[in-house]
């Protein structure tokens, strides 16, 4: 492509260097290591470091032009594109390189604090069952059809997303549905996305250690919303109704609404809602007709996700038969509520749950599941929030009757400190269950499943569908689902005297009566 082109689409404040007309691109870089000969490098400013440092590398690897928001020094015969936000200019310039992709999909963004790959998921299966092919885009792997992309991030960054887009366009993807995530927003990653409809799934306290504060988190959550309809769509939005803040979204959007929930009377409900411990079952009710839906995924966040499908395809005109087989048709997601069963008498449950409102739902689900006990593993996240460290630990300590506080992905913060923020929530709590901290992971695992009697529940709560763990600089490979079968089978070798006990669980250590 001319790089003249680009620039009617960036709209730049001021060009240098040879005549843009006699430059071709043959592609666009935001990363100087993956720079190759002909392409544009975009400074971008990140946490770690400055894309406005690496401008020498980009040039030294080929770049024909640098896109620039603070001064920079070029040899002759480079273009530089000075522009007020190089992020901006990085997602308009990318749409238009790869052909204005969203223009040639039916885009679906799905935001909130929870639920939002679920719902993915759920939006997928019922478009499948309508008879389109589907592209999907999230925290737990990006697909095109059935090829599955690894993902890095909830949300790629604008050059990231249109190609992966530009690649559903050409393998023949009628729709895209997509998480899109506060961070994505904020840092102008679907800048250049023109979106057919936005899902909003529910928002609690979640990622201050960016935002800050609640009300910027709301914020960005909302300009998703607000940017419906202005980029040439005529788009919808879906709201739920009994999240909290969901009124001050509706009324700053400017697009339809379509709203579902189970309180009150929302165009899209849920009657007679039973959750079982193999599913959710319930009514169906909206103004195209009632369906009853029985569904293998369990727990009353799965009714919200699943009504939040079903209203996106409703905003869609997709018929209510192909809503509730797509429904049925889904077994399970990687890592939300996802059991672990080796034919043991207890169950296990491995979920994503990272933050104090997704933790309490999780756990709620369990209590309502066993008539045993709930024990649950947990840890925090290194370098966010610390503010919710001790809230989690008091809803562990309320709603569990065992409680191993662990690692999760410590990065560059001391694990033991990490451990301790939690249990500081869990001494809140005047009359807390016997809980113990064992700060390696595996170990921590071991201890709760270990602990398992007949008929209770073992929760194993944060990582969910991840495969590795981060201590400081480097990761290692760690999946809770791997760990939790090599528990559960040494269990199985302990409990019939074959084997002796697996970690040494004198790592932890007991508290509040180890009773």
């Amino acid at each position: 492509m001319k790089l003249s082109r680009i620039l009617q689409a960036i709209e730049p404040i001021a060009v240098g260097g040879p005549p843009s007309e006699e430059i071709t691109v043959s592609g666009l870089s935001y990363d100087s290591r993956q720079v190759r000969p002909g392409e544009i490098f975009f400074c971008i400013k990140g946490f770690a470091t400055d894309g406005h440092l690496y401008v020498g590398e980009a040039v030294a690897a080929g770049a024909v032009a640098i896109v620039h928001s603070e001064p920079v020094e070029v040899p002759p015969g480079i273009v530089t594109i000075q522009v007020a936000d190089s992020r901006r200019a990085m997602g308009l310039a990318g749409a238009c390189f790869y052909g204005d992709p969203a223009s040639r999909l039916t885009v679906i963004g799905v935001t909130g604090t929870k639920g939002k790959t679920t719902t993915t998921y759920l939006i997928k299966a019922i478009l499948e069952a309508a008879g389109s092919s589907v592209g999907l885009i999230g925290t737990n792997q990006n697909l095109i059809k059935d090829r599955v992309i690894d993902s890095s991030r909830t949300t790629p960054e604008s050059l990231d997303l249109q190609r992966l887009l530009a690649d559903m366009v050409k393998e023949g993807c009628s729709h895209a549905v997509m998480e899109v995530s506060s961070h994505a927003v904020e840092l102008g990653r679907t800048i250049g996305t023109a979106f057919d409809l936005g899902v909003f799934t529910n928002i609690s306290r979640d990622h201050l250690d960016f935002h800050q504060t609640f009300e910027h988190y709301l914020a960005a959550k909302t300009r998703f919303f607000q940017g419906l309809g202005t980029q040439g769509k005529r788009a919808c939005a879906v709201i739920n109704t009994d999240a909290a803040h969901s009124g001050e979204i509706i009324k700053k959007t400017s697009v339809p609404v379509l709203t579902y929930g189970i309180e009150g009377n929302p165009g899209v409900k849920a009657r007679d809602v039973v959750v079982a411990p193999t599913g959710v079952s319930y009514q169906l009710v909206t103004s195209s007709g009632t369906r009853s839906v029985n569904m293998r995924l369990t727990g009353m966040f799965n009714v919200y996700n699943s009504l939040a499908a079903a209203a996106a395809a409703l905003a869609l005109n997709l018929d209510l038969d192909a809503i509730v087989a797509g429904l049925e048709g889904v077994s399970g997601v990687d890592g939300r509520f996802e059991v672990v069963d080796l034919g043991q008498d207890f169950v296990v449950v491995v979920d994503y749950a990272h933050s104090p409102d997704s933790l309490e739902n999780v756990l709620q689900t369990a209590r309502a599941l066993t008539t045993g006990k709930v024990i649950v593993a947990f840890g925090c996240g290194g370098n966010r929030d610390r503010g919710k460290r001790p809230e989690m630990g008091v809803i562990a300590a309320k709603l569990a009757d065992y409680v191993v506080i662990t690692s999760d992905n410590p990065r560059q913060e001391d694990p033991l400190a990490i451990c301790q923020d939690i249990e500081q929530g869990v001494l809140q709590v005047e009359e807390p269950p016997p809980y113990e901290i064992v700060l390696d992971r595996k170990q921590g695992i071991f201890r709760a499943i270990d602990r398992a009697q007949s008929g209770d529940l073992v929760l194993i709560a944060g990582k969910g569908h991840e495969t590795y763990q981060i201590f400081g600089d480097r990761s290692i490979h760690f999946d809770d689902r791997e760990v939790a079968r090599a528990a559960i089978a040494n269990k199985e070798r302990i409990d019939n005297g074959t084997d002796d006990p697996g970690p040494d669980s004198r790592a932890g250590r007991s508290c509040a009566g180890d009773r």
